[in-house]
């Protein structure tokens, strides 16, 4: 069976009609992206924000017509819009307003690769941060790979109220991921521009709230993802994780490099899986080297922050949905984060000051 078109699918999506305007959903222009790739599509529906509620039966009904198409084997449907938020004070270089700003400090967690944990570091870190009092936000920005619905035990959909999702709250922190808008097997099959306008829409059309920091979880590399946040938010710094091997080293120089093109501060590197530490004997063994990431610092200048053992229980925690600062509190690991965390809020949180007015929706 050949695969479908996109030409193909938009003519079956024309049997659909818009409520607003009483056309077709092709023809009113709703259709605003046709991603076919082995069997699986991905489709994007233009809509305003006021009336996304009132296109759901749209988005469904899209969904039923498309998964019925010959050579289709699983359909996904989004709701998208790219109305401006509300106009900040601060711009960026290009004039577009700088996104979250009520948040005091936002922060990065990047690798040069995947498969180092970066991930764990960031979620443990935000929940590490919320136990000291702080208001935290984690905004997972993996579109393709979203990882904190699982990490975090949620997995229902956000609230919507007036124009503004509402984020979800788990371990004393308000969350939002793409994971939590999908099921959790729709592979994202999305060019550039619409990733990083879904990362947009999480920033800019989601009721944050006065935060004290954001801890934003980046998709391995230096791609869209990094470009966009770089340029939208007032970023307060990186934080770059890593193993201790020389290869994973190699790819973390990248990432610290671009952040410094884009003159974004590297507030230092973590070494993850520093050491693996035996669960019946506490037997330390350094199956990837150790030290690798502090050594690294040093030749770039940037500070060690910490390093964190490869110990079962942090898996454990996470794949359960109770990340190991909030399952386990005193244990070593769970301390081990929660020092970073600590250095991590020096270095940000002692002269960040709000980057504009407070957002209030009437």
């Amino acid at each position: 069976m050949s695969e479908p078109t996109a030409d193909s699918l938009r003519q079956a999506l024309a049997a659909i009609k818009d409520p607003a305007s009483g056309r077709d959903i092709v023809a009113a222009g709703l259709v605003e992206g046709v991603q076919v790739k082995a069997g699986l599509v991905q489709v994007s529906l233009l809509t305003d924000r006021a009336h996304a509620q009132a296109m759901e039966p749209v988005r469904r009904e899209a969904e039923r017509v498309l998964a019925g198409q010959p050579g289709v084997q699983n359909a996904t449907v989004v709701l998208t819009a790219h109305k401006a938020p509300p106009a900040p004070a601060a711009t960026a270089a290009d004039g577009k307003p700088k996104l979250l700003p009520d948040v005091k400090a936002i922060v990065a967690v990047a690798s040069g690769k995947g498969g180092v944990g970066k991930s764990t570091v960031a979620v443990n870190l935000a929940v590490a941060l919320a136990r000291q009092g702080l208001k935290v936000g984690l905004l997972d920005a993996d579109i393709y790979g979203p990882s904190l619905p699982r990490m975090l035990g949620l997995n229902r959909k956000p609230e919507v109220q007036g124009d503004r999702m509402i984020p979800l709250e788990a371990w004393g922190l308000k969350a939002m991921s793409i994971g939590f808008l999908v099921d959790a097997d729709t592979p994202m099959i999305w060019r550039g521009p619409m990733v990083m306008g879904a990362l947009e829409q999480m920033m800019g059309q989601v009721n944050w709230g006065p935060l004290d920091i954001m801890i934003v979880d980046m998709p391995p590399g230096t791609g869209d993802a990094q470009l966009t946040m770089a340029q939208r938010v007032a970023l307060a710094g990186a934080v770059i994780v890593s193993t201790p091997q020389d290869i994973a080293l190699i790819d973390a120089r990248r990432g610290v490099k671009m952040f410094e093109r884009t003159r974004v501060p590297v507030l230092g590197l973590v070494e993850n899986m520093s050491y693996f530490c035996c669960p019946n004997c506490n037997h330390r063994a350094e199956i990837f080297g150790h030290g690798g990431a502090r050594k690294e610092a040093e030749a770039m200048g940037s500070e060690f922050l910490g390093e964190i053992p490869l110990v079962l229980d942090i898996r454990q925690a996470g794949d359960a949905g109770t990340p190991i600062v909030a399952a386990a509190p005193d244990s070593a690991p769970a301390q081990a984060f929660a020092k970073v965390a600590a250095r991590l809020w020096d270095k940000v949180g002692g002269g960040a000051t709000a980057a504009g007015p407070r957002i209030v929706i009437s």
